[in-house]
């Protein structure tokens, strides 16, 4: 991916993917972007939290990156790429029920099952 495209994803996608999920999960839990540190280290989403409650199902807190597929991010700069992007920031409440389905992550009780969790290879896919 060239470095203009990380440098927009950058600037125009991933902080708006940050807001979308703060604005989701609340206060307590916090959303950050890491930019690009390379490669084998594409920007990502972190989100953290501490648990909710005493009782919870996982032994961690919350601690997830997440990381998007190089084409799907190129796709994002075509001239459909605005469109498909707001249609997938509508389904990200959609979304956050399939990671868990996919990965031992508890978002409502902020836990996880191992220490850190990646989600990556992500889709922009509504």
């Amino acid at each position: 991916m060239s470095t203009d495209a990380v440098h927009r994803f950058e600037e125009s996608f991933a902080p708006r993917i940050a807001a979308t999920l703060a604005r989701q999960f609340g206060a307590n839990v916090r959303v950050e972007v890491v930019p690009c540190e390379g490669r084998g280290h594409p920007t990502r989403v972190l989100i953290r939290a501490a648990p909710e409650s005493p009782r919870h199902p996982y032994a961690y807190a919350l601690n997830v990156a997440l990381t998007w597929d190089v084409d799907e991010i190129e796709r994002l700069l075509e001239p459909d790429g605005e469109a498909r992007f707001v249609h997938y920031l509508d389904a990200l409440e959609r979304k956050i029920a399939a990671w868990e389905t996919a990965r031992p992550v508890d978002f409502a009780s902020r836990t996880q099952a191992e220490p850190e969790v990646l989600l990556g290879g992500l889709d922009f896919e509504g």
